[in-house]
């Protein structure tokens, strides 16, 4: 089978197609033919080396995929082969046309949902539902800040929390991105390229602040973020590209909280909650995955260029 391979950490082009054996699985254990890979911001960071989990080389990026069961192992009962299937994390990786995974990371895809919108769940919608529930304990009534809500993670998190109750403000940095937050749940979107963004945010909370902020890029917005706090504010730090000088006396003033997060120590009782939540959402359809682009797998290098690119929409998929 052709799959990207990474035999040293680096730039994008360290990213090579090559011919592989087909996986097979142990016991516990699926193969799944891959109809689409989903492209995530980590993908490049793990793939540059400076992620702090750094994998065995040479290995396949890639942890979101959707596609059909085409093998199982011993004892595994919750798939069967021919079922229509997304992952949330794989052992070979899932920039391939195919993957071999644990049968606790594979969930049944509702058929309305297409295999590009199943590559677009696992890491958005796990991280956006670990951020607001599980981390902020975000609240029916509350008001929320999505920074980024044009993204992957920004609009399941926009989805996520309208379902919920919350009153949701995002932000986002295109016409088209205000419009696909607004289409998908948001109340209100301001322009994040605008000077004044900060004062303009604030001021739809009657100048109340927010109970709970979604930060995608925390060396930029972290230090305005804490002014932004209602009483008992939390700020979740979902993404972050470098460091950033803050005045804690900011969120001591309003007993605020900074609260960190990521997929990779997340314990397997919280993953298995949180997609329990997602499947559900899937199926009332309140949760809909939303693809920006699809590359061919071939065109690896191409896609994490464009996943790091400003001006997000929605999720970007490599197809086999």
């Amino acid at each position: 089978m052709k799959a990207i391979r990474v035999h040293e950490f680096g730039g994008p082009e360290v990213m090579r197609i090559e011919d592989v054996p087909d996986p097979k699985p142990d016991a516990g254990q699926v193969v799944v033919k891959i109809h689409a890979a989903g492209v995530n911001p980590v993908d490049t960071y793990i793939r540059s080396g400076t992620y702090a989990i750094k994998p065995n080389r040479p290995y396949t990026p890639g942890s979101d995929g959707a596609g059909v069961v085409e093998i199982v192992g011993k004892d595994v009962k919750s798939v069967a082969a021919g079922d229509r299937v997304y992952i949330g994390g794989s052992i070979s990786g899932c920039y391939a046309e195919k993957a071999l995974c644990s049968e606790s990371s594979v969930y049944k895809l509702p058929a309305h949902v297409s295999f590009s919108g199943g590559a677009a769940i696992h890491v958005p919608y796990a991280t956006a539902y670990r951020a607001l529930f599980q981390r902020a304990n975000a609240k029916p009534g509350e008001t929320v800040l999505v920074h980024g809500a044009s993204g992957g993670v920004g609009i399941a998190s926009v989805q996520l929390a309208r379902a919920a109750g919350l009153r949701v403000i995002g932000t986002a940095g295109t016409a088209r991105g205000i419009k696909l937050a607004l289409d998908e749940g948001a109340h209100e979107v301001v322009d994040h390229t605008a000077s004044d963004h900060f004062e303009k945010l604030l001021a739809l909370t009657g100048g109340r602040g927010f109970d709970v902020i979604i930060e995608m890029l925390a060396n930029v917005n972290l230090a305005r973020d804490l002014t932004l706090l209602a009483l008992l504010g939390r700020v979740v730090t979902v993404g972050n590209r470098g460091t950033i000088e803050i005045n804690p006396r900011d969120s001591m003033g309003r007993d605020g909280a900074i609260l960190g997060m990521s997929l990779a120590v997340v314990q397997p009782r919280d993953i298995a909650s949180a997609h329990a939540a997602i499947q559900a959402g899937l199926e009332n359809k309140s949760l809909r995955p939303v693809v920006g682009r699809e590359f061919p797998l071939a065109e690896a290098i191409q896609a994490q260029l464009a996943v790091m690119e400003k001006g997000a929409y929605g999720k970007i998929v490599l197809i086999p």
